[in-house]
């Protein structure tokens, strides 16, 4: 099921909203300039490399420019492919507008980059020894849905549900449709815990706690950020 379109209207332009997607959109286009052996040295510098941000959390020190506790930021803004960078997008276009609204610009950026910090976290809990890169955007959207549901439960969402050769479209509630997306995510990290999996987006590896986790912190940084008071100022 792809969500097309939330019918909330927005009363402000979503600025930071369209410059993280730009962002994330030329750091990719930056990416595919790379060939194979200059991709994978990006990725193991900028990425969560799980294995390396245990040893930095035990002190040791890391002969590489970039402090690994950096890539808990760094590495949000790395895609695998296309089609992981476009999902990311339509879904932080789709939700993201409304939050940063409801925040406000200064802190809806805390927020995002908080819940991605938290959503890398959650998925290096469970994988500490991984030496394979985690990165994307997804555990900060992931952030973002959790604010959504909170305070559009109601939001109808045009969901498109592939049947054949064709695409039929229904409308469900934001809490329907967030909330069926979350228990995926989280019954695909408790069963992740009894095989051998990727962690990373190797392989087709998906960091289904990052998912989980940046969900839930979503959902409590939202209301503590102020989701639900009077909107200030927007800037």
């Amino acid at each position: 099921m792809v969500p097309l379109k939330d019918e909330n209207p927005v009363k402000i332009t979503p600025y930071l909203t369209y410059t993280l997607i730009a962002i994330n959109i030329v750091v990719f286009f930056y990416e595919i300039s790379l060939n194979p052996k200059q991709l994978d040295l990006f990725f193991h510098l900028f990425a969560v490399v799980p294995k390396e941000l245990t040893a930095s959390f035990s002190g040791i020190t890391l002969a590489q420019p970039v402090p690994e506790p950096l890539t808990l930021v760094t590495s949000q803004f790395l895609h695998a492919s296309i089609a992981h960078l476009g999902f990311n997008m339509l879904f932080l276009w789709i939700f993201g507008n409304n939050i940063e609204e409801e925040l406000g610009r200064v802190k809806y950026l805390i927020f995002y980059l908080s819940c991605g910090v938290l959503a890398a976290l959650s998925q290096w809990y469970f994988s500490a020894l991984s030496d394979i890169p985690s990165l994307g955007a997804s555990g900060a959207i992931a952030g973002v849905m959790g604010a959504y549901i909170l305070k559009f439960p109601s939001a109808k969402i045009i969901t498109v549900i592939p049947l054949g050769f064709f695409f039929p479209t229904f409308r469900v509630s934001a809490i329907y449709f967030l909330g069926f997306w979350f228990l995926e995510q989280a019954f695909n990290g408790v069963a992740s815990l009894e095989v051998s999996t990727s962690v990373g987006m190797e392989n087709g590896g998906v960091a289904y706690w990052a998912h989980a986790g940046g969900f839930i912190f979503g959902a409590i940084l939202g209301p503590i950020l102020g989701l639900f008071s009077e909107r200030s100022e927007q800037y």
